[in-house]
């Protein structure tokens, strides 16, 4: 839609199963249609609230794209929807204003189907539709805009911290911990709504489950901003493991061997043809996995990945440059190259470490 990908995720089946049950009951109760026509209307019903998430996140594409933010596509989920940016917002203004776009569409949409609302007649097929299209797109927009990542409230407050404070990773993490604070606060009163029975229990599970989502959102938030504070850091000439390469044909424990006497058992094993020209690098959990004592009898070839089928990262990468390639071809080694010559491996493991120091200090250690 106006080139822009659009994705369903199956939760949406969940989501459209769920919606189409529940108001199809509520319709045939309410209106007294039978019951193969209420639940046609449950699913116009669930069409409609599609459009409508779609429409919010079209706000934020359209945006994007007007402030030259290419957009790889949108996203429809169970609860909700998401637009995927290949950058962030180069300015406070810009985040604030891509921010905002969506929920500002909701608003307009829940005025539309209020004033239709009006003007139909009550106890109608269209009349229901309109008023329910109301409130929800009201209460996503309300909902939306509380000042808290990862909704887009939160964007918009991580936008004025930004232009306060001048740091965005720093407004970033403040406004995922009042992301938290939201999810704790609406967790706190949906328990107390349903004491007084004021929800009914799928009321309360559904909104839990939008709880749990908040709290995990604001927490990949928090994390993303600690780990993009360290991107200056990402240095692939330091970072990159040496090469220690042996002749093709070498048996796998004899190259280890090698390695061990020659103190280079931390770099990274490599095949070299008969001009001493690195053509592969030898897999660490492939070579991990043949037993020691077949290692004498299989050849380094046999547990190496050819360079041509290995990705490659470009001394002088920035730390954003790398971690973006990194997400672009996920694997778990990186040939680094100055001009034609492979000058070192980046093992993937190495790069988290150097990210999330306190992440990679929590993970036990293998056996």
């Amino acid at each position: 839609m106006l080139g822009i990908p659009v994705f369903l995720h199956p939760s949406m089946l969940l989501l459209a199963l769920l919606v189409t049950v529940v108001y199809g009951g509520y319709v045939q109760s309410e209106l007294g249609l039978p019951g193969p026509f209420a639940y046609a209307v449950g699913f116009g019903f669930v069409v409609c609230l599609l459009g409508s998430v779609l429409l919010h996140e079209l706000g934020h594409a359209v945006t994007a794209k007007r402030f030259g933010i290419g957009v790889r596509g949108i996203t429809l989920e169970l609860l909700g929807g998401w637009t995927e940016m290949d950058r962030d917002a180069p300015t406070p203004r810009i985040d604030a204003l891509v921010s905002l776009a969506g929920p500002a569409v909701s608003f307009a949409l829940g005025g539309l189907a209020t004033a239709a609302a009006f003007a139909l007649p009550d106890r109608t097929v269209a009349g229901e539709i309109a008023f329910q299209l109301a409130a929800s797109n009201v209460i996503v927009a309300i909902f939306n805009v509380l000042p808290g990542l990862p909704l887009d409230g939160g964007r918009a407050l991580r936008a004025g911290l930004w232009a306060l404070i001048k740091d965005r990773n720093r407004a970033t993490e403040a406004a995922a911990w009042a992301g938290r604070g939201i999810a704790l606060l609406t967790g706190a009163a949906v328990f107390t709504l349903y004491r007084l029975n004021v929800i009914t229990l799928f009321g309360l599970i559904f909104i839990l489950l939008v709880v749990f989502t908040l709290w995990q959102g604001a927490g990949q938030s928090i994390r993303l901003a600690r780990m993009t504070r360290r991107f200056p850091l990402v240095d692939l000439s330091a970072l990159a493991r040496p090469l220690y390469a042996v002749p093709s044909g070498t048996p796998l424990a004899e190259a280890q061997r090698r390695a061990d006497a020659e103190g280079r058992a931390k770099d990274t094993l490599a095949v070299a043809d008969a001009s001493g020209r690195v053509v592969a690098l030898v897999d660490t959990a492939g070579a991990a996995a043949v037993p020691a004592d077949r290692r004498p009898w299989v050849s380094v070839d046999t547990v190496a990945r050819d360079l041509g089928r290995l990705p490659a990262l470009a001394l002088g990468l920035s730390g954003e440059q790398v971690v973006r390639a990194v997400q672009a071809h996920p694997g778990a080694q990186y040939v680094v190259t100055s001009g034609e010559d492979v000058v070192g491996v980046l093992h993937v493991a190495d790069l988290a470490e150097l990210l999330e120091p306190r992440r990679t200090a929590r993970r036990p250690a293998p056996n």
